[in-house]
């Protein structure tokens, strides 16, 4: 169950008020690509997630797929199953076949994955650093940084397409050393959803042992 939370943990400490003092040029690339993303009804993601802490020479890899819709959200990753229509969240262990149920706090929650594109307004700096290439496709990098020092996370770096605004990869720099890698390999938008999409159907979990934590 904690395995997902690197990947959803971009949302921490975002409590703080922003800042008046931003970098204009980051900022007008910011609302470009968060504008892209929100104008979508529905979009899914093929990313791969790479862990690594130069310390302790860890390097791991973890590949995932996620489906969004707003705070509306299906993660796939390492044997695990995250759904939020937002009032429930289904976290789903295949190993186990087990499923535990908790209630959707949104002001409480460490993760929501659609924040990515979101994040930057409220409670964090963004500044402009540099053009850079991101497997030949002319980029823009972008680093944020949380107002909150006792935020554990105190750097995010995004590259964003300049041909079309979208999030090519994200980079989220911890405390304890640990740098989170996140690279998009497939993005597909619009994705067709329905009421049942962001549900937890038992049906098609034969045998499914259910833990409600509500």
């Amino acid at each position: 169950m904690k395995k997902y939370l690197a990947l959803l943990a971009l949302s921490v400490s975002l409590s703080s008020a922003a800042s008046a003092q931003q970098d204009p040029k980051a900022g007008k690339i910011l609302d470009q690509m968060s504008a892209k993303y929100q104008a979508m009804k529905a979009f899914r993601a093929n990313f791969t997630q790479t862990l690594e802490n130069d310390a302790t020479k860890v390097k791991e890899n973890l590949s995932g797929d996620i489906l969004v819709s707003g705070q509306k959200f299906r993660l796939k990753i390492s044997g695990q199953e995250v759904i939020n229509n937002g009032q429930t969240v289904w976290t789903y262990m295949k190993s186990e076949n087990e499923v535990n149920i908790s209630d959707f706090e949104a002001d409480e929650q460490e993760i929501s994955p659609s924040q990515i594109y979101t994040l930057y307004k409220k409670g964090y700096k963004y500044s402009y650093v540099q053009e850079a290439k991101e497997n030949g496709e002319a980029v823009d990098v972008i680093e944020l940084s949380p107002e909150d020092r006792s935020n554990p996370v105190f750097k995010v770096r995004l590259k964003v397409s300049k041909v079309d605004k979208s999030v090519k990869s994200w980079q989220m720099f911890k405390k304890n050393g640990n740098r989170y890698t996140f690279k998009i390999n497939k993005f597909t938008p619009n994705v067709p959803v329905d009421a049942t999409t962001f549900n937890f159907d038992k049906s098609k979990y034969k045998g499914v042992k259910v833990i409600d934590l509500r």
